[in-house]
């Protein structure tokens, strides 16, 4: 648990590194000046409104949208594919491949030139299909997985992959309710036992606040807060950013965001 700030990452060493991120479209500023650090066994969420530049950001960290200024990894080196998995919003899975062959493509990065896969990473998708319950989804195709199955096959892929640095745009989108939770808390228990560090991008600000040691704020491209949950998560900050009534309410320990009552709402907007 680390929303009310319960728990201190595993090391404050860094393990990824952007300063000042900029991304443009077409002379329209997606990303403003972004720097943020990602510590060792750190779980860092990335909130904000739809388009503020979240998933922007971490597709410019593995090197798949140009941007302006740098990216790199706690020694200095510019991130490669062994160091950083990405799991897409959108991913798009190749027809006539089975789940086993799909999961196994992110054993890819780890081997030389012309090299094929070895029996160790073999059992090391395997080890992951029973982490996530898809072991009786190995030989089926991907082009026949209903959309919360894909998510699923998808982060296997990437935990397969056995990068220091994971970064999630949301992981969970198309997971129902006990999904989104076991996939959640893998992760969770993956940088805690293991030292994994997460930079994830999420919608859901309840979760976020549940899983992140640290939560950044961005709106328009640029952050507007950061730091521990039970800081950003503010009523009247996320009111604003997000253009809608919110409450933050503790339940049971963990910070809850909500849509404010209509009265609620009212008193807002006549208070504003």
């Amino acid at each position: 648990m680390n929303s009310a700030g319960l728990l201190e990452p595993i090391t404050t060493t860094s393990a990824l590194s952007c300063e000042n991120v900029r991304v443009s479209f077409h002379d329209h500023e997606v990303l403003c000046d972004i720097t943020l650090k990602l510590r060792q066994g750190e779980w860092l969420s990335i909130i904000g409104p739809n388009g503020a530049g979240k998933s922007t950001l971490l597709r410019s960290i593995v090197g798949l949208t140009k941007y302006l200024g740098t990216v790199t990894l706690g020694d200095g080196r510019v991130p490669r594919a062994a160091d950083v998995a990405l799991v897409p919003q959108f991913p798009v899975l190749p027809k006539g491949m089975t789940v086993a062959e799909y999961v196994l493509l992110g054993r890819t990065a780890h081997l030389g030139w012309l090299a094929r896969e070895s029996q160790v990473d073999r059992k090391i998708v395997s080890s992951v299909l029973n982490r996530l319950e898809l072991a009786g989804f190995a030989e089926r195709f991907v082009s026949t997985l209903s959309g919360g199955e894909t998510q699923q096959v998808v982060i296997a892929r990437a935990l397969a992959q056995q990068c220091p640095v994971l970064l999630l745009d949301e992981p969970t989108s198309a997971l129902d309710v006990g999904h989104q939770v076991s996939v959640l808390e893998l992760m969770d228990d993956l940088r805690r036992t293991e030292g994994l560090s997460v930079l994830a991008a999420m919608h859901d600000l309840s979760a976020a606040g549940r899983f992140a040691d640290r939560l950044i704020l961005i709106d328009h491209g640029q952050i507007v807060a950061q730091g521990n949950p039970v800081d950003v998560l503010k009523p009247d900050l996320l009111s604003d950013v997000y253009g809608t009534p919110l409450t933050v309410q503790s339940i049971h320990g963990e910070l809850m965001v909500l849509p404010a009552t209509r009265q609620r709402a009212q008193t807002l907007k006549e208070t504003s």
